[in-house]
């Protein structure tokens, strides 16, 4: 597995400058509501493109009354080292740093895959599609890596092409077609990695055993691949008119369905999703580890307190089977059955060997 050795932050979120030594398979946080736990787990996530598990601009990261920048840092036990933050010059700009060399932020996926659970995710199921989306175009990053440019890409060339399409004056239809090429190249690209992560997930959760955490099979629906770059050509007048591309992998929606019971993840009970998302995730981390040879990091903030004491037994015996995992609790008790720990108290800001 791949596994973090060392992480030092500066200047981030509530954390000044602590440095966590992590030799073992699970490193395990705890300590009071806003102590900086979830903080911790927000740095980690930082190691792989996108912005974090918290999906906010990066210039919010930055320690209030610090030094205006941050920094987060890591050594791998593959030797790597990785490094992310800011600049006080440009502090709503990322930086990445891979070995000492600038690099783009888009090729941390190729040294680390990192996965995340957390409290907000519980609504994943009955939320809006794009949280859906996001959270499937991770599963797909950590298989794929390459996922992360295609997203980029598309995403730039849509948002040009819809300022273009709301001044038709200004609009010069060599630069719109040449847009749509954009699009159409980075979209089918973007709408097939999702297929075949669907496709190998679906599989990989049929092939398990019944257990505390239910099986699911997967679907994408609200676009199917097609003749992209027509639909968005012929789509021209209606999307000038409704001011946004309606027709594109970018409309897509994650379909989970409960094997057992026959219906939709979002009609199941609170816990039924809870156990749902988290057998989704544990599965694809075993799926992670078989295609890359490497398992991903997996980050779980505040998971241990909302299962029962044999569900949680279940899940720390499940995670035992995986890469390294970094957990928090308010109370270290939960992670009472966890032996290959490196333990942490966290207490404002502060973070000490447990």
């Amino acid at each position: 597995m791949t596994a973090l050795t060392r992480l030092s932050l500066t200047d981030f979120r509530n954390h000044r400058d602590p440095v966590i030594e992590a030799d073992k398979r699970f490193v395990l946080l705890s300590g009071p509501n806003g102590a900086g736990k979830t903080n911790v787990l927000e740095a980690v996530s930082l190691l792989s493109p996108g912005r974090g598990l918290r999906q906010v601009p990066i210039a919010e990261m930055a320690r209030s009354n610090g030094s205006g920048y941050f920094a987060v840092a890591a050594s791998l036990d593959t030797g790597t080292e990785i490094g992310t933050g800011t600049i006080a010059a440009a502090p709503d700009r990322r930086q990445v740093r891979i070995n000492g060399a600038q690099a783009a932020v888009n090729s941390l996926g190729q040294w680390l895959a990192v996965l995340w659970l957390t409290p907000a995710m519980d609504r994943l199921f009955t939320e809006s599609p794009g949280g859906r989306r996001r959270f499937l175009d991770r599963l797909t990053l950590a298989l794929e890596p390459g996922h992360a440019h295609h997203a980029a890409r598309y995403e730039a060339a849509m948002r040009s092409r819809n300022k273009l399409l709301a001044d038709p004056a200004q609009s010069d239809p060599a630069w719109l077609g040449a847009l749509e090429m954009q699009m159409t190249e980075h979209g089918m690209a973007l709408g097939e990695a999702r297929s075949r992560t669907v496709a190998a997930l679906t599989g990989a959760m049929a092939n398990l055993p019944d257990d505390d955490f239910p099986r699911a099979s997967l679907a994408l629906e609200g676009w199917e691949a097609g003749d992209l770059g027509l639909t968005l050509q012929t789509n021209r007048k209606r999307d000038a008119a409704a001011g946004r591309t309606i027709e594109g992998p970018h409309r897509q929606d994650l379909v989970v369905i409960h094997l057992a019971k026959g219906h939709s993840a979002a009609r199941s009970s609170t816990g039924e999703q809870k156990a749902l998302l988290l057998g989704l995730v544990l599965a694809h981390a075993e799926l992670v580890s078989e295609r890359r040879g490497s398992a991903p990091i997996l980050l779980l903030d505040e998971v241990a307190a909302h299962l029962d004491p044999d569900r949680r037994a279940a899940l720390f015996a499940r995670l035992g089977r995986s890469g390294q995992v970094w957990m928090t609790a308010t109370e270290a008790f939960l992670f009472d059955g966890i032996a290959d720990a490196s333990r942490f108290h966290v207490d404002a800001g502060t973070i000490s060997a447990a």
